[in-house]
């Protein structure tokens, strides 16, 4: 199973093809050693093929954004788990914020898509969070144990290909306020026990990212948290030399 602390730049609706292949040219210098670290990068369903083939034995690899949940069929502008492991895909996220919001995927949808990620072989990355009027009523250990448990309900833990996790409380994603590192470790720590419940024996190896206005600034700090295995990138992650400063960032103690 892999436990190395995951970089995940998440690119959202950002970076055209060319701009792709400009920004992997700089970037794959800059990128630490996939040693003790693995990093990822996220572009548009246009673009995952020309990543595939720029990081080829790089030891970076590719995510996709979202997924459609089921294999094949009438669904105008779905792409299936199939389609993304062929164009060399490793990753996909599952349940991000903005597929909440703006698509209104529910817990559902949300796990029929881990399954259908997790069928084919992909490792799901199952984003989880709270909003801001969430957590002014001290609901945020309420809504995301729901959203752990819906999600995973009925998910084996495949040891080649483990699920991660990732929290990302929305109030902090693209404001420029984060939550700060003390804050994130305390809910990383309940979905960490909450796996343990749902995984009994297996949970500590399993990583899970902080993502919410990450910067090359708090990188460190998030990561030393040892609950933290690693993080999801947004705003910072769109230009190489910033992307790569948070990769290289010192690591915690990784898994507990």
């Amino acid at each position: 199973m892999d436990t190395r602390p995951l970089f995940l730049a998440n690119w959202k609706m950002n970076l055209v093809e060319a701009e792709v292949t400009s920004f992997l040219t700089r970037f794959i210098p800059l990128a630490p050693p996939s040693t003790d670290r693995a990093v990822a990068v996220a572009p548009s369903f246009p673009s995952l093929r020309t990543a595939s083939i720029l990081l080829e034995k790089t030891g970076l690899e590719v995510a996709a954004q979202d997924l459609c949940h089921e294999e094949r069929g009438a669904f105008t502008g779905g792409v299936s788990a199939a389609m993304l492991v062929a164009v060399g895909c490793r990753y996909v996220l599952v349940g991000h914020s903005d597929r909440r919001q703006i698509w209104a995927e529910d817990d559902e949808l949300i796990q029929r898509k881990m399954r259908a990620a997790t069928d084919q072989g992909l490792l799901p990355v199952l984003c989880v969070g709270e909003s801001a009027g969430q957590r002014q009523q001290g609901r945020t250990a309420e809504v995301v144990e729901k959203q752990v448990r819906a999600a995973l309900s009925g998910i084996p833990l495949d040891e080649e290909n483990p699920l991660a996790l990732a929290y990302e409380p929305v109030w902090a994603i693209g404001t420029g306020d984060g939550a700060s590192p003390e804050q994130a470790e305390e809910v990383h720590r309940q979905i960490r026990e909450l796996l343990q419940e749902i995984y009994p024996g297996r949970a500590s190896a399993l990583r899970i990212l902080y993502g919410g206005s990450v910067t090359a600034d708090t990188a460190a700090d998030l990561m030393a948290q040892p609950d933290i295995n690693g993080l999801l990138v947004g705003t910072a992650s769109l230009e190489p030399d910033s992307f790569a400063a948070i990769c290289r960032c010192p690591l915690g103690s990784g898994p507990p």
